[in-house]
This record gives C-alpha cells, structure tokens and sequence, in this order.
C-alpha cells in the first residue's frame, strides 16, 4: 500500500443542530477519513490517520470505518493507540470490517485477541472465521477457554444458549459480603454487571444479590440475609425472543440460564439483548422487503441475485396469473367492461395498502406479546372490521368522485354510463379492500403457526397475492354489475 506522510489541518465543521449528537460526529469522522484517503489512488496519510485514531473513541471509529475503502481499515486499526481499544474497536463495527481485519491477521494476533475477548463475544465474532481458520485457533488458546467457546457454539444462533456468556459470579449461601468481595475484587476480567447469583451446596440456584446490598451491608453479613428470589430465567433452548420479552417486560439487568436440574449454566446480560433486538430488527426489516439482511461488498452480484430471487418466484407467478386473468376478461370486452380495467391500478395499490397495514399492525403487537389466546378474536375481528370499513368509505368516496367527475367535464370523463363506472369501482374497492384485510390478518397468524416469521406477511409474497386476489374480486365485480346497465 502507498503511504503519504503529510499533515493537514482540518477546518471546523458546520453542524446542523437538528441531527442527533452520534449523528454529528459519524459526519464529522466520515470527512476526516475521507480527506485522509486520497479516493482515486487510495493512498494513505498516515499521520492523518494516526491522528484521528487518537482524537476519537474507538467506538465511533468503528462505526465510521466501514465508509472506508477496505484495504485501508486494517490500516485504522493499527493505529488504535492501545490493545483495549483495538478490542473494543473489533467489537463495534460491522461484520464487514472484522471480515476485512481477521483475513489480515496472523494466527499470533488472532489468539492474542480472542484470548482477551470475554468468551460470549468471542463466540459472536467466530461467525466472521472460516471453520478452517477457527479449528486453527481453537488448537492455540487456553483449552479451558476453548472448551467453553465450543459448548457455547453449539448452540442455536437464535436461542438463549447463544446469547448467555459463562462469565459470572456465583457464591454458597454462607458465604459473606466480605469474602465475596475479596473475590470479586480478585477478578476483575468478569463483568460486575452480569450479576451476582447464590448456590446451594448441590449448586442449585437459590437466589440474586443487588450490587447495592454489596455496598450497604455490613461485610460479615452471610449472602443468604441479602439475597433476593429468582423470579425470572430461561433454559439455554429458549428462543431469543423469549428472552427480549422477559427482559423488556420486567425490566432486567441480567436474566440467568438454568439446566433442567435449576443449576446455573450461564446468564444474559442486558447489554447482550440489546444486540439480539439489533439483530432481530434487521431480519424483520430484510424479511418484510423480501431479501437477505446478511450482506458485506465482499459477496457476489451472483449471490446477491440467488438469494433475492426466491423470494421474487411468488411475484413473477402471481404477476401471470394477473395476465390470466385480465386475459380472460378480454373476451366479455366491450363497452363498461373495458374502460374499467384502468381503474385497476386503484383497487391493487389501495387493496394492497390496507392490507398491508393491517399485517404491519398485528406483527406489531405479536411482537410486542400482546397476542394472548384470550385477546386473539377481539383483535382479529376488530382488524378485519376495520380494514372493511375502511373499503366501505374509500369505495363510496371513489363512486362519487368518478360519478362526479363526469358531471363536471360534461360526460367525457367516461364513454360509458358513469353511474355504472362508479358503481363497479365503488364496489370493487370495498371487495379489494375485504380481501386484502383478510391477508393481511391471517397471513401473519399462518406464518407464525408454521414457525417462520410473521413479517414475511408484510413482503412481497403476500404482496403479490394481494394483488392477484383483489383484481380477481374486482374484475367478478365488473362481470356481475355489466348484467344490470
């Protein structure tokens, strides 16, 4: 790589007071860099670089790197000012960029992290190694380490297992507040923040000690005078979402991780549920615009396509089934019949809108837990109630309009009978509307009785089904009214 030594004074920077305090200093770090990497030939100024590495949290530089060119990422990382830092850095940015870093290190700074890393996010990073790179560097760290980065590993993606770390501190019930904190002071290497949880001397789990009864009780105290109930866990099998909804719902800071025999195999802190909404979020987003959330520039055009495409098969299907059937209704052409097939782009895009609400709504509140047994009809009735009321006025409101329409420009607006043009559409809208409350309502319910995501209700499959069974309604509509005009 060529590299330019070449100091530069940055200019202040205007700030507009309207974005958010992370958003000023993301712009503020992107021109820096920029103005550090020369775009055309890619060169480095490395005093630039070394400077902004210094003047800036590696969090925030996290996040910036990944507007840079990736050959000079690894560049930003060596030039992190200390070893807490480049970890910190890791932990932060995107997988992209770690993609980027760990094809540059060598086996010796790979183990010299990962031998840093508490084991929970040394079990997240493993998803951006090669399998190959990561049996090489299993065979390198501390076997203890190695064995616990493994059983967690094991573990499904999106189940509790996964998000627990194995990183805590655990105390008999006779134990004291000062023996205990002799401890906890002797490693500090374990998150304080993960909690503090009481064993019997089977190693069930009894109960939690609050931080703040650590520092207000007298250091004889026994453990088990301080010590609270556990009102809330999880076996390592619960799905993520399981545990977002615990936390969320009772506030927690760490929720533990019970076997079927109540002992304590590991505990979710809260900083770690927070990531696995991130992720959650990410999938719903990807999942409702019919695609992969899972993207870095260094895959394919090729994979990209491939894995959009399935998604896309629904579509293109649906989409010849409209050609069938606007096909089929050629052959009754003629006079109302023919001028109401411009009106179709109305009934699919009004159809489809309103469904689409409803599914957002209902995958909303499923999410949010607020579907019980006991509430399920109450809100599926009030939905299909609403979205049909909803066709009901907008089709009265689209009659009107068409017949008015036609009063005003002196009957060119339509060749034929407006009072059969308006009734058509009026009627088509409230069927189009009904059928697109139904998919949206039921479509999210159906996909979560089948185990997949109910945000798929809100993609394009559904989208395109919408669609089709709208102007099938609408067209039946038009056929059944042209007999009375």
């Amino acid at each position: 790589m060529d590299v330019e030594i070449e100091e530069k004074i940055f200019p202040p920077q205007e700030i507009d007071e309207t974005e958010s305090k992370t958003r000023q200093i993301d712009e503020l770090l992107k021109e820096k860099l920029e103005k550090a990497v020369h775009k055309q030939t890619s060169k480095v100024r490395l005093h630039d670089i070394a400077k902004i590495a210094c003047e800036h949290t590696p969090i925030d530089l996290a996040y910036a790197a990944s507007h840079l060119p990736p050959n000079v990422r690894p560049v930003l990382y060596e030039n992190l000012p200390t070893r807490e830092a480049k970890i910190k850095f890791i932990l932060n940015t995107d997988s992209d960029t770690r993609f980027t870093l760990f094809r540059q290190f060598d086996d010796s700074e790979l183990k010299n992290l990962f031998e840093r890393l508490p084991t929970n996010d040394a079990v997240w990073l493993i998803d951006d190694l090669p399998e190959r790179r990561f049996r090489r560097l299993m065979e390198l760290i501390d076997a203890k380490k190695a064995a616990n980065i493994k059983e967690l590993k094991q573990h499904d993606r999106k189940s509790a297992g996964r998000l627990m770390t194995s990183e805590f501190f655990t105390f008999t019930m006779d134990m004291t507040i000062g023996e205990a904190a002799a401890y906890i002071r002797d490693n500090p290497r374990i998150e304080l923040t993960n909690g503090i949880y009481i064993l019997n001397h089977s190693g069930e789990l009894q109960g939690q000690v609050p931080g703040r009864n650590m520092m207000i009780n007298p250091d004889t105290t026994p453990l088990r005078q301080v010590m609270r109930p556990i009102l809330h866990k999880v076996t390592p099998d619960a799905t993520r979402e399981e545990v977002i909804d615990l936390v969320e719902r009772y506030k927690l800071s760490s929720l533990p991780v019970t076997d079927i025999d109540n002992e304590l195999v590991g505990v979710i802190s809260h900083e770690n549920v927070v990531e696995a909404m991130d992720d959650l979020a990410d999938e719903t987003i990807a999942h409702m615009a019919g695609t992969n959330e899972n993207f870095t520039t260094h895959d394919s055009v090729l994979r990209r396509v491939t894995t959009r495409a399935p998604w896309l098969v629904v579509t293109l299907l649906a989409g010849l089934l409209n050609v069938g059937v606007m096909s089929s209704f050629q052959k009754y052409g003629g006079g109302i019949l023919t001028f109401t097939i411009y009106f179709v782009p109305l009934i699919t895009g009004l159809s489809g809108n309103i469904g689409l609400q409803s599914s957002t709504v209902l995958i909303r509140i499923m999410a949010m837990g607020g579907l019980s047994f006991g509430s399920r009809k109450e809100t599926i009735v009030k939905e299909l109630f609403s979205g049909l009321f909803t066709g009901v006025i907008f089709g009265v409101i689209s009659g009107f309009l068409v017949f008015g329409l036609d009063l005003l420009t002196g009957g060119s607006f339509t060749p034929v009978s407006p009072l059969a043009v308006a009734t058509i559409v009026g009627m088509g809208l409230v069927g189009g509307c009904a059928a697109g409350t139904f998919l949206g309502v039921f479509s999210p319910l159906f996909f979560s009785r089948l185990g997949i995501d109910p945000a798929i209700a809100a993609g394009p499959i559904v989208t395109a089904l919408n669609d089709f069974l709208s102007m099938a309604i609408y067209f039946l509509i038009a056929w059944g009214v042209s007999f009375f005009f």
